[in-house]
C-alpha cells in the first residue's frame, strides 16, 4: 500500500487548523518531508514532486536486500565503498526528490544533503526489490529517476514476476538505460563496470 501527497497534508494534521492562505501558504510535499520525524515508521520517499508513505517492507523483502549487500561485500572491501539496505535517504540531485532505494552502494566520502541525506552523485549503484504494491514505481519510475540523475547501475530485483527475474540497467544518458540485461532468478548475471561482479541469483530463491 502506498499512499500519496501531491502538495498536500495528510489528514490529521496540526496544519488543518491553519488552512493555506496568502499568508501561510501550504507545504510542498518537499517542505513536509523534511519536517517529518526521524523516528517515523513508515517509509517517505518525494518522486515526481509527489510525496508517497509506504510501510515497511516484508521479512522476505528485507532478506533479499540483505543478501545483495553480504554478495557484494568483496566488492566493497576493494574499492574502499559502503553499502546501505534499505535504511538510508537518498536525495535526487536537481528535483530534490527523496528517494530510499532498497540497497545502495556508495562512495565512502559520498557527499549529504544537509546530514540526513546521501546526494545522488556519490552513489554507484541501487538496486530495488519489487513487491506487489510497489511495481509500477520500481519499474517504471526509480529507473528513470536515477537514470535521469547519472547513477551508473540499477538492479531490479523482481520476485513478482513470472518467472521471476533479476534486471541490471546500466548506461544512463538523457533519463534512461541504454544497456538491459535480463535474467531468470537462479542464474548468474554480470554487473558491469565500475562494479565488474558476477552476481549468483540463486542467492534471492
Amino acid at each position: 500500500m502506498v499512499m500519496t501527497a501531491q502538495g498536500r497534508l495528510p489528514r490529521h494534521t496540526p496544519a488543518e487548523d491553519h488552512p493555506a492562505s496568502e499568508d501561510h501558504p501550504a507545504l510542498t510535499p518537499r517542505e513536509f518531508f523534511e519536517s517529518l520525524p526521524s523516528t517515523l515508521c513508515l517509509r517517505a520517499e518525494i518522486i515526481d514532486g509527489n510525496l508517497l508513505l509506504s510501510p515497511s517492507g516484508t521479512p522476505h523483502h528485507a532478506r533479499m536486500a540483505r543478501r545483495l549487500s553480504r554478495a557484494l561485500i568483496p566488492v566493497e572491501d576493494d574499492n574502499d565503498w559502503e553499502s546501505f539496505s534499505g535504511d538510508v535517504d537518498i536525495c535526487i540531485e536537481g528535483p530534490r526528490d527523496t528517494v530510499i532505494p532498497d540497497y545502495c552502494l556508495a562512495l565512502r566520502d559520498a557527499p549529504l544533503w544537509g546530514d540526513r541525506e546521501i546526494l545522488s552523485s556519490g552513489l554507484i549503484m541501487v538496486a530495488e526489490v519489487v513487491s506487489p504494491g510497489s511495481m509500477e514505481v520500481d519499474r517504471i519510475a526509480k529507473p528513470r529517476i536515477y537514470a535521469g540523475c547519472g547513477i551508473p547501475i540499477m538492479l531490479i530485483i523482481d520476485p513478482v514476476a513470472s518467472p521471476a527475474t533479476v534486471t541490471v540497467l546500466s548506461d544512463p544518458e538523457d533519463g534512461a538505460y541504454r544497456t538491459t540485461t535480463r535474467t531468470e532468478m537462479g542464474k548468474p548475471v554480470r554487473i558491469p563496470g565500475p562494479v565488474d561482479f558476477e552476481l549468483d541469483t540463486s542467492i534471492f530463491l
